[in-house]
């Protein structure tokens, strides 16, 4: 019954605030579409993704990963101090990167604006893994929720009297400071010593045991803002905030993925760690079935409402373009799919065939996007878009079903016996 009780728990504020941090990058976009204006909305949404794909590097192998660790081969003060150097190489990528870009000094310091925001989401993320591994994970909703609320009300405060992006963009890093100075810390103090020893060749062995976790996260988020280089590339910056909006519900089935696949994490590793795959299969298809009703239900409303809705709250024109906010949103739900395959595949430590599956399909985004949006614009996104979702989604399919037969026929004679 207790454990019921805190499953609950876990789920509810989970739920809530993991919703409230991903919707908070719409409604910053919504406020800054409103008060900036559609250029600056445009220099928003691409640095606001390379933030995003940089954030890979500052979380490195990843909040999964240090949950699933079962042999405690690691501390917990191994991984804070390995998540610091992380940060450190995410931010100094990023300098090198608006270097490489030649972006004038405004918008290379909204990129690197952004991206220490996010690089503080990274931080945050260790600690949420040792929340989340002392069943603590309506904390972490908790911490979200306070974060991205007073987050949104603070830089639509500070941009609406002073209709400067950078002065709002600094809030944002001010609020997760804080915060985390505050409740974060205060939530695991007693759950870990920093006192205690720490083995340098731990924190750098978890570079090497969670490269491949690495890199398939950043090439996963490198194929689905492919387009969006494409965009920066051929086109101008109103086209990219128009690509940004209809491409932003996307976000919405990710989310909901999230929602299914973190309160049952711990069942997951529990499940395999037991070798009862017949279980665990029953649970993946539970949350896929979720997921598909989800999507359909998403896609009939993008089609029928999506675009008068998004004009609404966006105030930009958007008319043409309900077809191919529909396909984004059925390729976010192949791309959801494939996403509790790669967390399944995680959890069994097979990240090789994940990280050949995302080399394959980054060659195809470059491909797929460059192609597509050079001879068809926007539409040209959308396509290259559905393109690489559906390649990602097959490979997943393909490769999780034959690692569980795989997996399973291990056992079969020690069940026998």
């Amino acid at each position: 019954m207790e454990k019921d009780l805190q499953f609950k728990r876990n789920f509810i504020w989970n739920s809530l605030g993991t919703g409230i941090n991903a919707f908070s990058s719409l409604f910053l976009l919504i406020i800054v579409t409103r008060i900036n204006g559609i250029n600056e909305a445009g220099i928003y949404t691409i640095a606001f993704s390379t933030a995003c794909i940089l954030y890979v590097i500052g979380v490195y192998a990843g909040r999964i990963f240090q949950v699933t660790e079962t042999n405690k081969e690691f501390t917990d003060n191994e991984f804070i101090i390995n998540r610091v150097l992380t940060v450190i190489v995410m931010m100094i990528c990023t300098f090198g990167f608006v270097t490489i870009r030649h972006y004038d000094f405004y918008k290379s310091l909204i990129f690197i604006l952004l991206a220490a925001y996010k690089s503080l989401e990274a931080f945050s993320e260790v600690i949420y893994g040792i929340m989340q591994k002392k069943e603590l994970l309506y904390k972490v909703g908790q911490s979200f929720f306070i974060k991205a609320t007073l987050m949104i009300i603070i830089f639509f405060i500070i941009d609406l009297l002073t209709k400067n992006l950078i002065i709002a963009c600094s809030s944002m890093i001010v609020v997760w400071l804080v915060v985390i100075c505050t409740y974060d810390f205060f939530t695991i103090k007693d759950s870990i010593n920093f006192k205690k020893g720490i083995k340098w060749k731990n924190v750098f062995a978890i570079f090497k045991n969670g490269f491949f976790v690495f890199s398939i996260t950043f090439l996963g988020l490198y194929v689905m803002n492919a387009p969006k280089y494409s965009i920066d590339s051929l086109m101008t910056n109103d086209m990219q905030t128009i690509f940004g909006i209809i491409v932003m519900p996307a976000s919405v089935i990710s989310l909901f993925g999230q929602f299914l696949i973190h309160p049952y994490l711990n069942k997951l590793v529990n499940l395999y760690s037991e070798n009862e795959y017949k279980e665990l299969k029953a649970l993946e298809r539970k949350i896929i079935i979720y997921i598909i009703a989800f999507g359909i239900i998403s896609s009939l409303l993008a089609y029928t409402l999506g675009v008068p809705v998004l004009q609404l709250v966006y105030g930009v024109d958007l008319r043409g373009y309900s077809i191919m906010l529909t396909v984004i949103i059925i390729a976010s739900t192949l791309y959801n799919i494939g996403l509790i395959y790669s967390n399944i595949l995680t959890t069994m430590r097979h990240t090789f065939i994940q990280f050949i599956i995302y080399i394959v399909t980054s060659i195809i985004a470059i491909i797929t996007s460059q192609m597509f949006v050079k001879n068809e614009r926007i539409q040209g996104a959308t396509t290259a878009y559905f393109t690489i979702m559906f390649f990602l989604f097959v490979f997943y399919t393909v490769a999780e079903r034959i690692i569980i037969k795989i997996e399973r026929k291990k056992y079969e004679p020690i069940e026998r016996n």
